[in-house]
């Protein structure tokens, strides 16, 4: 069954309100955790047209790529490497803005 999202409001914080209890009704009843974070990255991506969204997990002390949605994405990430890794050691987002 296809799930349709409804997104009207033009400012970031607005459509975060609007998709938030979307998302919430999406995974509420699934139980598979990968299944539901696709939906999350997909939702993500179709509600602000991001060129990248996407989870990593960690694994053995790594970084790997999880659901996304955009172009290809490195697979494995070690800690403090690149913005993902950096992240993960910092403990705190980064925002990456073109």
């Amino acid at each position: 069954m296809a799930e349709n999202l409804i997104i009207t409001a033009l400012d970031k914080e607005s459509r975060y309100q609007e998709l938030l209890p979307q998302i919430k009704a999406l995974v509420s009843w699934e139980t598979d955790t990968i299944a539901n974070l696709a939906n999350i990255t997909a939702a993500l991506h179709m509600a602000f047209s991001w060129l990248w969204v996407g989870f990593y997990l960690v694994r053995d002390e790594e970084l790997v790529l999880g659901p996304f949605q955009g172009p290809i994405a490195c697979t494995r990430i070690k800690f403090g490497s690149g913005v993902c890794g950096a992240t993960w050691q910092r403990g705190e987002t980064i925002v990456v803005t073109v």
